[in-house]
């Protein structure tokens, strides 16, 4: 009996070694750098434990502008001194007189030190002098912030740290303590190319009370790979961009935004959406939304796509007049603009005559005015999209696609269909939409997807992939449909009583349409309405393709055609800059 007591007692201290011994290889041999369901790496975490680190760049990849320039963050030299200074010997009134201080005060930062400290921005040339000091622990580098300049942020999006989120969508990767991914914009769409591989640091090996390990040698820890991290280089135009933000704080947009388009590539030339993003607390507000890529109640923008219905299918003639004294119900109008053909009901904005041609091409096929709003690159997707490496159907950002109706029995209710012709009821249109739309129309009917990028580069900036220009899917109108309806865009400008001859004395030649939405929204007893006035210019040789918008502002405020005109102003002020500077460097 008590021999089988010994047995029993040793056979379970056995299986207890066992079990240790195999929970001691999992964590010495097979899982160092991924263990538990956490995926903790070990060997980072016992290295972290005796280290005293600065983080220099936390290895993820960044967006720069159209010339190759720093969108998303910042770079800047910093000093950088670790705890041990004070108690080695080393020329401190040096180091005071580099960064013009007093003596006492790196005595006093020094003392209040227990971990390594970054002590402000310093020039180039005083990171020049304090290198030639060759002090350890006192060094000048180039450490990554992100922006300050908060410039198409909706566009490129947020990174957050979610270790969830993050293993869900990379199990297989080993962790380098960074979990941050991209959460919204084109940071979550191009993640896969620029998660983080490996940090850059200056790392100090310290014991248990802070002392120096291995003497006081601070070693750097970076990535080996000289061809990361990757950077997508973007179309934004950062003087653009720049003014864009600057107009939309002026006039005091606080929905809304401006998109501008180069009509020849189909470049996002410069994109800015309200509510700005408050970079602390992004998601307090609705500052991450992008404005310029959701979809909005257009209002009368929309009439461009009766036009080119009515237009190509031939419902209406240059002799046919419209009573644009009247509603699409038949009552009096507020306008008592009288009989008018297509061309002036379409520069004035007459809501009786396209709610009639409305209900033509309905009868004419259910599914006219959805059609010619694909066909002019209005709804559906937008952007660039298509097979990158092993990514299939890759899209450079995500755009709501549109509608105009939701369901069938609406198609079939004239007064439904009416509303419709006038922007209003289901139809719902991204900014984006709208701008493509006009540059469809401006290249003679020609569609072509948008870009927010042109490639992904190695760190070295060598291309990695080029995103290459691509014409649009579909059908689109016709180049005699296009030309026609770019009078009536110019007509809307040139007729004294058009809703865009605010535009006649721009310096750039505009064609365009407005629009005023009614939202269906009241706040404080006063009905909101959507704003907006798009277009294109040069008209004879059509460059730019822009639109602005306004959202949810009272009817009687909230204007919007100076904003567009100072921006169509500054663009031409801009491009006069950079041609004087051409020729100064020419002559």
């Amino acid at each position: 009996m008590r021999g089988r007591r010994i047995r029993f007692l040793s056979a379970i201290m056995v299986v207890m070694m066992l079990v240790m011994i195999v929970r001691l290889m999992q964590v010495q041999l097979f899982f160092t750098e991924n263990f538990t369901k956490h995926h903790v790496n070990l060997l980072n975490e016992s290295v972290r434990q005796r280290t005293q680190e600065v983080l220099i760049d936390d290895g993820r990849g960044h967006f720069l502008d159209n010339e190759g320039l720093p969108l998303s963050y910042d770079e800047k030299i910093v000093l950088v001194l670790f705890p041990f200074l004070k108690n080695i010997e080393w020329d401190e009134n040096r180091l005071a007189n580099i960064m013009n201080i007093q003596k006492e005060e790196v005595d006093r930062i020094l003392n209040n030190a227990k971990k390594p400290l970054i002590y402000g921005e310093i020039s180039s040339v005083q990171a020049k002098e304090i290198t030639k000091m060759n002090i350890p622990g006192l060094y000048a580098i180039k450490k990554k912030y992100p922006s300050t300049n908060n410039i198409a942020s909706q566009l490129i999006g947020v990174i957050g740290e979610n270790s969830e989120e993050f293993w869900k969508r990379y199990p297989d990767k080993k962790s380098t303590g960074s979990l941050k991914i991209g959460v919204t914009g084109m940071q979550k769409n191009f993640d896969e190319f620029l998660i983080a591989e490996n940090p850059s640091k200056l790392v100090f090996h310290v014991d248990g009370i802070g002392a120096p390990l291995f003497g006081i040698d601070v070693k750097y820890s970076g990535q080996s790979n000289p061809y990361y991290p990757l950077m997508v280089k973007t179309t934004i135009d950062s003087q653009l961009q720049n003014g864009m933000e600057a107009l939309l704080d002026k006039h005091n947009i606080t929905k809304g935004g401006a998109l501008l388009l180069d009509i020849e590539t189909g470049n996002i030339l410069a994109s800015a959406s309200r509510p700005t993003l408050n970079r602390d607390n992004p998601f307090s507000d609705d500052g991450t939304a992008d404005m310029m890529l959701e979809q909005h109640i257009p209002g009368s923008v929309f009439k461009t796509v009766v036009a080119a219905a009515a237009v190509d299918k031939g419902f209406v003639d240059n002799n046919e007049q419209f009573n644009c004294s009247l509603t699409i119900r038949g009552e009096p109008a507020e306008r008592d603009l009288g009989l008018l053909p297509l061309e002036e009901s379409f520069s004035r904005s007459c809501n009786k005559t396209f709610a009639e041609l409305a209900v033509r091409s309905m009868e004419e096929s259910p599914n006219l005015l959805e059609d010619y709003a694909e066909q002019l690159g209005l709804t559906g997707f937008s952007g660039w999209q298509g097979d990158v490496f092993y990514l299939k159907d890759f899209k450079q950002f995500t755009q709501a696609s549109g509608r105009i109706f939701t369901s069938d029995e609406n198609r079939k209710d004239q007064n439904y269909v009416g509303q419709t012709g006038i922007g209003q009821h289901e139809v719902r249109v991204s900014p984006l939409g709208v701008a493509n739309m006009m540059a469809t129309i401006a290249r003679g009917g020609e569609k072509k997807t948008i870009r927010a990028a042109t490639e992904i580069q190695y760190a070295d900036s060598g291309v990695l992939f080029q995103f290459p220009e691509q014409k649009g899917k579909g059908d689109h109108i016709s180049t005699s449909t296009a030309m026609k309806l770019q009078s009536l865009l110019r007509k809307v400008v040139t007729d004294d009583e058009g809703t865009g001859s605010f535009f006649q004395n721009l310096p750039y030649e505009v064609a365009g349409k407005s629009g005023t939405a009614e939202t269906g929204v009241e706040k404080d007893g006063v009905q909101l309405h959507n704003k907006w006035f798009a277009g294109y210019f040069p008209f004879d040789q059509p460059k730019y393709a822009l639109v602005v918008v306004n959202l949810g502002v009272p009817g009687d405020q909230g204007g919007i055609n100076p904003l567009f005109g100072d921006i169509v102003t500054m663009v031409f002020q801009t491009n006069q800059a950079e041609n004087n500077e051409v020729k100064r460097i020419e002559e």
